[in-house]
This record gives C-alpha cells, sequence and structure tokens, in this order.
C-alpha cells in the first residue's frame, strides 16, 4: 500500500515546533563550545585561567539560555554544556582560580 511521506518537524536538531529560533539556537551553540572548552582545559593544571573564565561565561550564558529556551532539545543541550562548563569552571578554580 503506497502511502504519502510528510517530512514531521518534530526530528529536527533544534526546532521541535517548526518555528525558527535563532537566539535560542546561537546560546546552545556557544555554550556547548564553552563548555568543551572549559572542560577540556581543565584537565591541565597550567591552563587554569581558560578553563574558568570558559567555564564562568558557559555557565552565565547557559543559565540565561535555560531562561529563554522554548524547546525540549535546546533545554537538553544546554545542560549538557551548563554541566561541562561548572565541571570546567570548578576545576579550574581549584587549580589557580580566575586571577591566577
Amino acid at each position: 500500500m503506497a502511502q504519502a511521506m510528510r517530512r514531521d518537524p518534530g526530528h529536527s536538531l533544534f526546532a521541535t515546533d517548526g518555528k525558527p529560533h535563532p537566539l535560542q539556537d546561537a546560546l546552545v551553540g556557544v555554550t556547548l563550545v564553552l563548555g568543551a572548552i572549559a572542560f577540556v582545559t581543565a584537565q591541565f593544571h597550567s591552563l587554569h585561567l581558560l578553563s574558568s573564565w570558559a567555564g564562568l561565561i558557559g555557565i552565565l550564558t547557559g543559565g540565561y539560555g535555560q531562561f529563554v529556551s522554548a524547546t525540549t532539545r535546546e533545554r537538553f543541550l544546554m545542560i549538557i554544556g551548563l554541566g561541562a562548563s561548572a565541571i570546567g569552571f570548578y576545576l579550574g578554580m581549584a587549580h589557580g582560580g580566575l586571577f591566577g
């Protein structure tokens, strides 16, 4: 039986409601990138300045992103970035802090 195939907007990467969310998508991307930078650089003792500042900015960006997020997928990805930013921030603070 032949059936017409329709595109399901519920399986897109960011906008599950079918509407564009450029601000929220940008905040998700920035939070994920800062979280990755903070997490990776926190593994090295000499990079504590980069990890603590990237983590702090990632936490603030992710917090605002959670406040304005519109879909579940945005919130899910934001939590991943927030967690990585927080781990990087705390390890960076343990290794020397924001100002060395």
